[in-house]
């Protein structure tokens, strides 16, 4: 895959037939947005096998706007290249939204979709928005493909109980539905981080965890306890992951602490992924340690059920 990062009007001129483009935010490369990229590889293929190309953005735009209105992310920027690269595409084009932002729709398509990608088709969904103050629309984007000579396919919106969105998924996740969340995405919502020590209680009572410590501005699911799947580089392994303050020790800082079910090791300092299966309980705050335990002992059980 190629990645294409800057200013779009200083990428190199594209060669050969032309590309398939698609443009969005594409957080969490969620199942609406996998029916989008389905679309464009269907009009990639009969237009002679075109090259796919996913235009997003990053940072999010709102972080740019008003950052203090700007979602948490589903995905970093290097989790969405690496889905998308699993999915086929052949190019990613990271906007710095800081440099487009004043672009109106004619620069936008004249600089970035014809110039700095020769597209011959475009797929979008149809509430796709674009240029300065988001006044352009599809039949804007269809304007400018009759002037650069390129199509526009409009995606109907994938439909569950409603529209497929990241601000739904986001939704799901901060309310601890990551059984829904993973309907949505297509698979487990994946939280990366890095392990960091911590006051090694969950060692003392016969439960190591990893501390898991995300970068800021990700989703963090809802309060409570899950069962996951851990990724430590190329391995899987089911765990029991706690988001909360740890109320039974009077906790007051909210910590992500995952407890790998079949691992014996040291991970401070490594970078892992978490991968939010089904919500097993909510946060509790129980009389002692030893009820605490016990509790443990059946989320353990009940995870390893799940995971099987």
């Amino acid at each position: 895959m190629r990645v294409l990062e800057g200013d779009p009007r200083e990428w190199p001129e594209p060669t050969g037939p032309g590309t398939a483009v698609t443009i969005g935010n594409y957080d969490g490369v969620h199942l609406g947005h996998q029916t989008v990229l389905a679309d464009l590889a269907e009009r990639a293929s009969a237009l002679g096998g075109l090259p796919r190309a996913v235009l997003t953005f990053d940072p999010h735009p709102m972080a740019v706007m008003a950052p203090e209105h700007a979602p948490r992310l589903l995905t970093s920027i290097d989790q969405r290249i690496e889905i998308l690269d699993y999915l086929g595409v052949d190019t990613v084009g990271v906007l710095p939204f800081e440099r487009i932002r004043m672009m109106n729709p004619e620069q936008f398509v004249c600089d970035v979709l014809a110039r700095g990608l020769g597209a011959r088709v475009v797929a979008v969904g149809s509430n796709f928005r674009f240029g300065h103050d988001r006044v352009g629309d599809v039949e804007s984007l269809r304007a400018g493909g009759t002037t650069f000579g390129f199509d526009v396919d409009v995606v109907p919106l994938l439909e569950g109980d409603g529209p497929v969105s990241s601000s739904g998924i986001r939704t799901m996740i901060s309310t601890g539905a990551v059984d829904e969340a993973r309907q949505a995405l297509g698979r487990a919502f994946e939280l990366r981080g890095e392990v960091v020590g911590g006051e090694r209680r969950g060692r003392s009572i016969g439960f190591p965890t990893a501390n898991v410590v995300p970068p800021t501005g990700m989703a963090i699911p809802a309060r409570g306890v899950y069962a996951a799947r851990a990724r430590i580089g190329v391995q899987l392994l089911p765990a029991v992951v706690n988001v909360g303050v740890r109320p039974t020790f009077d906790g007051d800082l909210e910590v992500i602490e995952a407890h790998l079910l079949d691992f014996e090791g040291e991970l401070y300092g490594d970078e892992i992924g978490l991968l939010f299966e089904h919500r097993l309980r909510g946060e509790q705050k129980f009389e002692g340690v030893d009820e605490l335990v016990a509790q443990i002992q059946r989320d353990v059980e009940a995870a390893r059920l799940l995971l099987a």
